[in-house]
């Protein structure tokens, strides 16, 4: 079965001159699930006031077949999932599902997140089990995931294990910079289901 996943309301407000109101965000997301899309990402709770005033006022809304979901990151680095702030968020947020997104390439890891490779998969893992603890349907979003998985495989791949063997629903494997061909992309999702 395939499902329809749209980012509008977070990735699509990221181009230059666009700049959504409120009321914008709740009426787009009334017609994403008119159109029959199975998940809308709402945005990031926490990220902006108005994403803040987006998600207590969507909770008003009744959704045909829509669920949405919160977008976020893992706990921070040497921090407590219980206790994170961003983890609260998408908490409080009160939506059926979290994307949760987390990095997958070492190169990220190391110079980004600035921590350890096993740090990062603890990240990953205490993040989801929480998520699921809580009763959400956590969609892990694998960012830069064929970036890393060129530079390390099985790197990339531990960190899928991470968030499957944690629970996770859904393993949403990205190509963030957008620079992998479609055939190369085939071929490396069919080594990782084998």
């Amino acid at each position: 079965m395939t499902y329809l996943y749209d980012t509008t309301l977070r990735d699509g407000t990221q181009g230059e001159g666009v700049n959504l109101s409120v009321e914008d965000k709740l009426k787009i997301a009334k017609r994403l699930d008119e159109f029959g899309m199975h998940y809308i990402e709402g945005g990031w709770p926490g990220s902006n006031p108005k994403d803040a005033e987006f998600f207590t006022r969507a909770k008003q809304l009744n959704f045909k077949q829509a669920k949405l979901t919160a977008f976020g990151s893992t706990r921070r680095a040497q921090g407590d999932v219980v206790t994170d702030p961003q983890i609260k968020m998408l908490l409080d947020a009160e939506t059926p599902a979290v994307t949760m997104v987390a990095k997958t390439s070492i190169l990220h890891v190391t110079h980004v997140l600035e921590t350890t490779l096993e740090e990062n998969l603890k990240m990953i893992a205490d993040s989801v089990a929480y998520f699921k603890s809580k009763g959400k349907e956590v969609l892990h979003d694998a960012e830069h995931f064929f970036d890393g998985f060129k530079l390390d495989k099985d790197y990339a791949l531990a960190t899928l294990r991470a968030a499957r063997d944690a629970g996770a629903d859904w393993l949403v494997l990205c190509d963030t910079n957008g620079g992998t061909m479609a055939l190369g992309d085939r071929r490396d999702c069919e080594d990782h289901h084998r």
